[in-house]
């Protein structure tokens, strides 16, 4: 929910070596952990990136009572301005955003896929499959040693290695339903 410009550097830190952007996000995800379960709320991801000429730190949080609001946005993105000021581990400028994950979140660590099993989820694969598409979509049956099982709608087993994955991502159920019913292709093919 919104952001804010930080500038990054100029700190009384700013004298000591800042982590690479690919552990910038480990970073700032140990530094969210704490503050996001004072404030009732679990840290689903945290994600350094750039998009155009400008660097985001977007920061997913979610809320096991119940829905995420603007006001715990807004609490988590206060709470983090100061803990981000104070170990400044970002040198260059970035716009924090604190928000839900989302219905049709991504999953990305192992605790994700453990919470998840059992629910519909398509896999956007890097390369094509040997029928040339580059999705499956089935329930999810696990994630072990780096590899994502599912059961398609067809009742077939598939399994995935993660890394050879774009993107793995719970599906809304109403949708699933749907778009099985409608011969089983996805609304974003």
């Amino acid at each position: 929910a919104g952001g804010k410009k930080k500038s990054g550097g100029g700190g009384e830190n700013s004298g000591r070596s800042r982590p690479s952007v690919g552990n910038t996000a480990a970073v700032c995800y140990r530094l969210a952990k704490p503050a996001a379960e004072e404030l009732g709320l679990s840290l689903w991801d945290v994600r350094f990136l750039k998009e155009g000429a400008g660097w985001y730190l977007r920061v997913f949080i979610d809320r096991e009572d119940g829905d995420v609001s603007i006001d715990d946005c807004v609490a988590l993105s206060r709470r983090l301005d100061t803990l981000l000021d104070e170990a400044d581990p970002i040198s260059q400028s970035y716009c924090l955003e604190v928000s839900s994950p989302g219905m049709e979140r991504e999953l990305t660590r192992p605790e994700h896929f453990a919470l998840c099993e059992g629910w519909p989820v398509v896999v956007r694969l890097i390369r094509p499959l040997e029928d040339g598409s580059r999705e499956a979509a089935g329930i999810l049956n696990g994630y072990e040693d780096g590899r994502i099982t599912i059961t398609t709608e067809d009742g077939a087993t598939r399994s995935f290695l993660k890394k050879e994955t774009s993107a793995v991502r719970l599906i809304d159920d109403e949708l699933w339903d749907d778009d099985y019913e409608n011969g089983g292709e996805t609304e974003n093919e």
